[in-house]
């Protein structure tokens, strides 16, 4: 099945955000990587580089979000698949070279306060994260008010032990995210 030219632009941008930032991804890059001419880019998107990331990461958010099940629902208990979905995070930045592995976080921190569009769309990317991951949490078994501020917690230390480990080049920060975020479970009613 082939993607067309509109969809290898966002996953150009989505990859290239997630490796180098947005303030560093030019639109020559993304058209380079993307294996579409220049002109296509601005066929596709005419308001530029703005408008290519905004699609680029509500596109890598919806599919980010879809990890939750993937990793988590193979364990039947639940601090267990925490434990494991951190390990899993950590293996696979340790194995892609430290890169990060969320553009969606990557440039909510990079541009909060310098492009507010962005801002905006990184906020309604993880509000749906903390709806879905409360529903889903929800399923797994937690109280709705339990799942949400678990959800929160969750992502918080997943995306906060990603700049650790990227900065330290170490898997221990998400490790102990993982175990911390399991520990949290333990005297809950799942």
């Amino acid at each position: 099945m082939s993607t067309s030219t509109k969809e290898r632009i966002c996953t150009a941008m989505a990859e290239l955000m997630r490796t180098q930032g947005y303030g560093a991804t030019t639109v020559k890059q993304v058209s380079e990587l993307a294996k579409a001419p220049m002109g296509s880019l601005y066929h596709h998107f005419p308001q530029g580089k703005q408008q290519i990331a905004a699609e680029a990461l509500r596109a890598a958010g919806a599919a980010y979000i879809q990890l939750l099940p993937l990793l988590m629902d193979p364990h039947d208990d639940l601090r267990e698949a925490v434990s494991a979905a951190f390990a899993d995070a950590a293996e696979q930045m340790e194995q892609a070279g430290w890169i990060n592995m969320c553009p969606v976080v990557t440039v909510a921190g990079e541009i909060a306060d310098s492009e507010p569009a962005l801002r905006t769309v990184a906020a309604e990317i993880l509000d749906s994260w903390i709806v879905q991951g409360t529903e889903y949490f929800v399923h797994r078994g937690l109280a709705a008010g339990q799942a949400r501020r678990f959800t929160l917690t969750f992502l918080s230390a997943l995306e906060g032990a990603f700049i650790l480990s990227r900065t330290l080049r170490s898997t221990e920060p998400l490790r102990a995210a993982g175990a911390a975020v399991a520990f949290q479970l333990v005297n809950s009613t799942v």
